[in-house]
């Protein structure tokens, strides 16, 4: 009974390894996909545009603190989710090949180790830098809205 309960969840978790890498190859290219977007914003920024939410305040003054606090929420959601979700889907990777890695290791078989350690390592190599890239721009860009929001605050109490 215990062989084939650890057999069977051997083998479920064999199954995601081919979707969690997926996912991390999609977010690293995300992940390029925000700093691009970070940086075009940043140069918009320095010549006095790129302020998206008190764009979005001119365009609608009657947009209450609430409103204004939710659309900067949504503004950095996805970054901050990949920036949280990826040191994860990194160790499931690692984790993963390690089971036939350490199977393949009494039968003789480095080649086998060795492709599983490899894999291992380049997946967790892959998430933290999308981490790192996402946790960059989460974080700049947070101070950001939040010196926009203080502008808001400005203006509608007519110090600006």
């Amino acid at each position: 009974m215990q062989n084939t309960i650890e057999t069977s969840m051997y083998q479920i978790g064999q199954l995601f390894l081919l979707p969690t890498l997926l996912l991390i190859s999609l977010l690293f290219l995300y992940a390029f996909f925000v700093l691009g977007e970070f940086i075009t914003l940043a140069l918009r920024r320095r010549s006095g545009g790129g302020q998206l939410l008190l764009l979005h305040f001119q365009k609608n003054p009657q947009t209450n603190d609430d409103e204004l606090d939710m659309l900067a929420h949504r503004l950095i959601e996805g970054p901050r989710i990949t920036s949280r979700v990826t040191p994860m889907l990194g160790l499931v990777a690692t984790m993963i090949p390690m089971g036939p890695a350490l199977k393949a290791l009494p039968e003789g078989n480095l080649a086998g180790v060795s492709d599983n350690l490899v894999l291992a390592f380049s997946a967790v190599i892959l998430s933290l830098l999308t981490a790192s890239i996402t946790y960059y721009v989460v974080n700049v860009k947070r101070r950001w809205l939040s010196e926009e929001l203080l502008q808001i605050a400005k203006l509608r109490k007519g110090d600006v």
